[in-house]
């Protein structure tokens, strides 16, 4: 028996059993049938026989992939065994998470493993397999993978708000540094991005272009493959299966009974149409959080989002906005139009500027190398660009210039995008639709914030809905963020229409 376990020798499929010793074989099956009927649960049983005789060793729950689980507790619900509840409660919110997204062939996965091409194993952020050939920024992974159709895996000691095209145009992401809630966690996530973070003992060289583990050496354009499901990455290609929750059908039965004893709604995240239509199929009744400034990231909008923040004028300042409007008209229509009928609260834009600019130190870096050397060539616009940055340096961003905050300084900046909300609105609504716009305030602390600012919005909306010569339901709201947001959530109910809450 212990060598069976461990692998060293090879057993005889049951069936076997079944012809050369029946009498064994058919008490064998009853006694399965028993100890399954008790336990009401799939057994991993332990036996032998001697002489003729059947011996029960002992007997255990079955592990099992979240498939088989699901397949298990639907299968015994039918059969009576369990109950629907029972049977949901036996599935857990992982197991079926796993479902939604491409896996490694089992198969080859094992034997990868067991050639040794595991790179590492660190934290699993977001889940999925993914394949493809390794490229160490943003722009390469942008260029080969939206330009060039490649599939390809970025790979970096970390990610910034500035890497999110990249992140958007990669199969998968794999960092040395970062956890659960690192910001390639979070962004791969949003995105359904395989991902795995904090892989510490890969060391990534970027003038070699090149990471190494446990002495295996993958350069630029070598193949990876990675599992954001169990935060395993390997060198070379491993076969990955895609999910068709069309043929899930035992997934399908599960999520419908689920339906039936769920007290809550489920609305999504989502910044595109695409999110949205998937979340949608999946049964997700409102988008609960779209964040503006995701789309704000995008590379052919980056430097108008800069030039808006580095304006030194007023008329700059608008320039910039109007030419972000169709962007961000174009976005929100997608977004109503997949939607419609359901509601879809859009966050207005809630990170301080300084996360849109260049890092501070890439940017001092430039500018010492070419006073050094004697470059001038754009050293007086790097020296510009490093004052505007070094001047939105703040000790605390996360609670500084930002959200409400920046809304009351720049005040145009939310108005556009106001506009942009109702006014594909009502272009939704003309085509038969039903756009249901709530607009979120972000970290209001006290009701004067959204005082101040509430009734220039609502302001726009209206103006917008006159132009348009359409009404629009809609919906201003804020988040409780903040302590201060929870202690006088009395107060700024008084103004706001919703809550949502977060951290």
């Amino acid at each position: 028996g212990e060598d069976v376990v461990a692998g060293i020798r090879n057993t005889n499929p049951i069936k076997d059993l079944e012809k050369d010793m029946p009498e064994v074989y058919q008490e064998f099956v009853d006694i399965c049938q028993k100890l399954e009927d008790h336990y009401r649960e799939m057994q991993d049983l332990e036996f032998t026989f001697e002489q003729g005789k059947l011996w029960m060793l002992q007997t255990r729950d079955g592990k099992r992939t979240a498939k088989a689980s699901i397949k298990i507790a639907v299968d015994m619900a039918e059969d009576g065994f369990i109950t629907k509840e029972q049977a949901i409660l036996r599935v857990t919110p992982e197991q079926v998470d796993t479902l939604l997204h491409p896996q490694f062939d089992i198969e080859a996965k094992k034997t990868a493993a067991a050639e040794g091409n595991m790179l590492t194993k660190a934290v699993n952020a977001s889940p999925g397999a993914a394949v493809g050939i390794v490229a160490f920024d943003a722009d390469l992974t942008e260029k080969w993978g939206k330009e060039e159709h490649k599939p390809v895996i970025m790979v970096r000691p970390f990610t910034r708000p500035d890497d999110v095209h990249g992140m958007l145009s990669a199969k998968g992401i794999l960092t040395s540094e970062g956890g659960a809630t690192s910001h390639a966690a979070v962004v791969a996530r949003q995105f359904g991005v395989p991902c795995v973070v904090g892989a510490s003992d890969i060391v990534i060289d970027q003038e070699k272009r090149q990471f190494t583990a446990h002495g295996v050496v993958i350069k630029e354009g070598d193949w990876i493959s990675i599992d954001g499901t169990t935060g395993e990455a390997f060198a070379g290609e491993i076969p990955t299966v895609s999910p068709s929750l069309e043929e899930q059908t035992e997934l399908q039965t599960l999520l419908s009974w689920a339906d039936g004893f769920r007290r809550l709604q489920i609305w999504t995240n989502a910044d595109y149409p695409a999110d949205a239509q998937r979340a949608r199929s999946y049964g997700a009744q409102g988008i609960g959080l779209c964040r503006t400034e995701h789309m704000f990231f995008e590379q052919e909008r980056l430097p108008t989002v800069q030039k808006m923040i580095l304006a030194e004028n007023e008329e700059i300042r608008q320039e910039a906005l109007d030419k972000l409007l169709p962007y961000q008209r174009q976005d929100f229509a997608g977004l109503f139009e997949t939607m419609t009928g359901l509601p879809v609260i859009i966050r207005l834009i809630d990170p301080p500027l300084h996360e849109f600019m260049p890092d501070h130190d890439e940017v001092f870096e430039r500018v010492i190398t070419k006073r050094v050397t004697g470059e001038t060539a754009g050293l007086q616009e790097d020296e510009e660009l490093l004052s505007a940055v070094s001047s939105m340096h703040e000790s605390n961003p996360m609670m500084g210039l930002r959200g409400v905050r920046l809304s009351v300084v720049f005040p145009g900046l939310v108005k556009m995008q106001v506009r942009a909300i109702f006014e594909a609105a009502c272009q939704v609504k003309k085509k038969g639709l039903e756009p249901k716009p709530e607009v979120m305030i972000p970290l209001a602390g006290h009701v004067n914030e959204l005082k101040v600012i509430q009734p220039q919005l609502e302001e726009v909306a209206k103006a917008v809905m006159d132009e348009q010569g359409v009404e629009v339901e809609y919906k201003f709201g804020t988040m409780i963020e903040i302590p201060r947001a929870a202690l006088t959530a009395g107060d700024l109910a008084e103004v706001a229409e919703f809550f949502s809450f977060g951290t």
